[in-house]
């Protein structure tokens, strides 16, 4: 399984959430899944793709040339795609993975997180977006999306496309079972 990750490129604050990044490259790589995520070994990016290299994982960085070359050529990884933009990795992210997670991050993982969830609506594709809300990081979000489906900007059924789970090994469940489901 092709499983891209978004998070935050920045060093948290809580320690448990480079833990929980930790965990799930390692788990990714004790799986034989495949990681995919926006490239950067900084924060934790680099805590994800770090220990799933470091459980001999396949690791593939997806990273756009506004990047200086100094920049791009320092990520650790098994494969490197290059793209122009970050809308083109997001393209690419999308295209080429079977689920998504979403550890905790800012904005950019917010705009990963919205992206998914738009293809899925508008494109039915069927794949997961997952989001690890450790320490409920992610329940102002949920409470958005709610008021934001109350109001009528969301459609009914959009929802079912958006998971939560609590824990790495919550996650894993939900996979599994997900690709059961799906053979």
């Amino acid at each position: 399984m092709n499983i891209s990750v978004f998070c935050g490129s920045s060093s948290p604050k809580n320690e448990a959430y480079a833990a929980a990044a930790r965990e799930l490259g390692r788990r990714i790589a004790e799986g034989g899944h495949t990681l995919l995520y926006g490239g950067s070994n900084l924060g934790l990016m680099g805590e994800v793709s770090g220990a799933a290299l470091a459980g001999d994982g396949r690791v593939v960085g997806v990273i756009p040339t506004l990047f200086s070359e100094a920049v791009i050529r320092s990520q650790p990884v098994t494969e490197l795609v290059r793209v122009s933009t970050m809308a083109e990795r997001k393209e690419y992210l999308i295209a080429h993975s079977d689920a998504f997670v979403a550890l905790p991050g800012g904005i950019g993982t917010l705009d990963e997180v919205s992206e998914v969830m738009v293809a899925n609506q508008l494109q039915h594709l069927g794949k997961p977006m997952v989001l690890l809300n450790l320490d409920g990081f992610y329940d102002p979000f949920l409470v958005q999306l709610r008021v934001m489906h109350d109001a009528g900007f969301v459609r009914k059924g959009a929802e079912t496309a958006l998971h939560t789970v609590a824990s790495v090994d919550e996650l894993f469940r939900f996979l599994a079972a997900d690709a059961a489901e799906i053979s």
